[in-house]
Formats: C-alpha cells, structure tokens, sequence
C-alpha cells in the first residue's frame, strides 16, 4: 500500500498532513484529495503485477491509502456486454455488498477512520451511502449515525437498523440531513467523543474508493479507456473519483492521454449539473423543491460541483435530465432485455445513452461504458408504487437540445 504524501485542495492547492484526519480545505472549503508518490509507486506496480490478486479493489492498494483494510469484498464488479446495443457495456455496481456502489467509498472512508482512531461516524445520506457506513462501520467495531430522509427505500433503513446503526429520519432532503450533522459538530461530545463527518467530499477518502472504479473500467477494457461513462449524479463523487483515476494511470503508464466523454445525467426533478451546464456556470445552484423517485439523485446541490463541471468540460461531455417517467421505463425495459434489475438511477444512465445514441452524439462504433449504481432490489417499495401511477413515456421523444428538460 502506499502513504499518501499530502492531502491537496482542488480549489487552492495548498498541501496538508495525510497522517491525520482532515475534512476540507479551512482556507476555501475546497475538497482535499490524496496525492502519492506516483514516480515511485510505478517501478513495481504495473498492469501485470495485478495477476493473481482478489477481485476486490484492494487490488488497487498501490494507490489506495496504507491501512488495514475495512472490506467486505467490495469492487470489481462485472463489466458486462449490453444485448441491445454494440460496444456499449454496463457496469453492475449493485453486486457490491450493501447492494450499491457506496460500498466502496465508505470502505475506504471508514478503513481510515478506524486507521486514525475515531469511534463515531455521521453521515447524511439519500439512502444507499447510510447502508454503506452502516455496513462498514459494523466490520470495524465502529458507530455509524445516520441521518436520512424519512421517505427512504424502506430496504435503506432496515438494513442500516439491522447493522446496529443509530438512525434518525429527518422530514426533508439530503441537504436537511446534512444541517443535522453540523448541528452536531458545535456540540463539545463532537471532538471530545472522537466523532467524524464522513459526508460526500467533505474527507479525502471516499473519493479514493471511488477511484477504483476508473481502474477496473482500464482493466476490464484492457487498457484502453471508453469512448464515453454515463454517470448518474447526485453527489458526483465517482465521476471525480473516475476522473483522478485516469490521470494517475496516465503518469504510472497504464494509459495515455485519451479521456472519455464523461456524460452527468440526473433526474428531471433535480437536475442542478445540468442546469448549470446549460448555463455555462462553474457551479451550481440550489435545485428548489427536488422531487424525483431516484432516491440517490435527490441532491439539490453537490459539494463537488465545480469539480463535476470542470470534469465535464474538459472531457467533451454535458449533463442531460431524464423523467422519472423514462427512468420507470428503462428500469423494466433493463430487466427485460439486459437481465439487470437496475436501480432507478442506474436506468437513468440507460436512458441518458437512447438519447445520446438517437442524437448521434454517440455512434454504434463508440466503446461506452453505463453505470448502474445500484440493486433495484433496494427499491421494492418505490418501484411497486411509483410504476403503478406514473405516466408511459411517448414512444418516440426528441432529444430537447440533449439536455432538457430540467
């Protein structure tokens, strides 16, 4: 495994200790990523010095942060041929313990808090990152204290129950959860009991365990990087993750300088990437009143906006809105042609890719890669009621501009 050198600032770049707990930069409120000696870790990791390792992402650990892992077996999740479209390919993270892609950043989150001594974790959460925490922090001996809207999947808050979590539903959104959790902080327990924040980018590590989704993206693809990643967003946090992987497999060797389009799709009902993409802005805004039965794309603003467009930009993609309406659609049409019961925000990522493909944004000869983040078995309760009320999508739907409607 490696130590990371320093922590840097995405908005700043000014360097902080990496043998202590940190959450984001206290001179811009900038997210912290780990940086490592690359030069270094390159004279014995290679793409043949994976042979042989678990199919777990601690395959990574040359670039993943030196602790004793807190894992559950997490990562290197299949990489599977779509039948209904060539060279299009669907990444299955529901097949992660906990039944979603959270597991692997909250693997790693909570790998280093045990690392660094802490005994509390809180975590606001849309749903799947609460199981998560829940999950992981009952493998380290850990507390995890979750705060979650109270209109969960009810599959989110049993299992947080079951792993002993400490739960508290809150009438609102992520965001109401989250001004929870700085309530907390002001409490003098916070520093004195060893609590810890680990929401969406506000520590360094989530985004490490994330990261390992660009590596075995490369891997699986042997090597060679996707003409486009469709990636449902609401915290965003495997884009950036995806992102940093690819330009440390650029300075290790393992790639060149191709980048994918990376494509942001969210839910119409809070979409605030793409409105901000539609409107050139480097950031985003509040959404008002997000609505959408994409519990994990219900995020009115993501910490790591400026990041998530900056990404955008510069890879040649855009952020697009899909309906629930379509996202109830492509969730039975999955399961139908792909045998993939996909989470709703994991079909978002089917029916941002129709839109793109009808457009001729992407063509049959494009290579892309369409995450879905999610088992839609944790979605029972959501899918029986909501596919029963909503209205089918027209057959046929112009593509709006690729990036409407929001």
């Amino acid at each position: 495994m490696a130590r990371p050198t320093h922590l840097e600032c995405t908005r700043c770049g000014e360097h902080y200790a990496a043998d202590r707990p940190q959450t984001v930069c206290p001179k811009d409120g900038g997210i912290l990523y780990a940086r490592y000696d690359l030069a270094s870790i390159k004279k014995t990791f290679s793409p043949g010095s994976l042979m042989g390792l678990a199919p777990t992402m601690w395959r990574y650990d040359a670039v993943l942060p030196e602790a004793t892992p807190v894992t559950l077996g997490e990562g290197f999740t299949p990489m599977l041929p779509s039948r209904e479209y060539d060279n299009v390919f669907i990444k299955d993270e529901g097949l992660n313990p906990t039944g979603s892609f959270k597991a692997r950043g909250l693997s790693a989150a909570v790998t280093m808090a045990r690392h660094f001594g802490l005994k509390k974790l809180a975590i606001p959460s849309a749903g799947n990152a609460a199981g998560a925490l829940a999950a992981y922090a009952a493998a380290a001996g850990m507390e995890a204290h979750i705060f979650m809207p109270k209109d969960v999947p009810m599959a989110n808050r049993i299992e947080c129950d079951y792993y002993g979590a400490h739960i508290t539903l809150v009438d609102g959104l992520i965001s109401d959860c989250a001004r929870k959790v700085a309530e907390l902080k002001e409490k003098p327990a916070w520093s004195k009991e060893g609590w810890f924040d680990v929401s969406t980018t506000k520590e360094p590590y989530r985004v490490e365990g994330k990261k390992t989704m660009g590596y075995e993206v490369a891997e699986q693809l042997g090597w060679k990087l996707p003409q486009g990643i469709i990636y449902p967003t609401g915290g965003g946090v495997g884009l950036l993750g995806m992102w940093k992987a690819f330009d440390e497999m650029e300075e290790l060797g393992f790639i060149g300088s191709e980048r994918p389009n990376m494509i942001s799709v969210q839910a119409a009902g809070c979409a605030p990437i793409v409105k901000a993409w539609d409107e050139g802005r480097p950031t985003a805004e509040m959404w008002p009143n997000a609505s959408t039965l994409a519990a994990g794309l219900r995020v009115p603003k993501p910490y790591g906006d400026y990041l998530i467009l900056d990404i955008l930009k510069k890879s040649g993609g855009l952020a697009l809105a899909v309906s629930d309406a379509e996202i109830l659609e492509a969730t039975r049409h999955w399961a139908k042609v792909e045998g993939i019961f996909a989470a709703p925000e994991g079909a978002a990522a089917q029916v941002a890719y129709r839109k793109l493909w009808d457009s001729g944004f992407f063509s049959d000869d494009d290579v892309v890669v369409l995450f879905n983040t999610g088992s839609g078995l944790k979605y029972l309760d959501v899918l029986d009621t909501k596919d029963a009320q909503a209205p089918r999508p027209p057959a046929s739907r112009a593509i709006a501009g690729i990036i409407g409607p929001y």
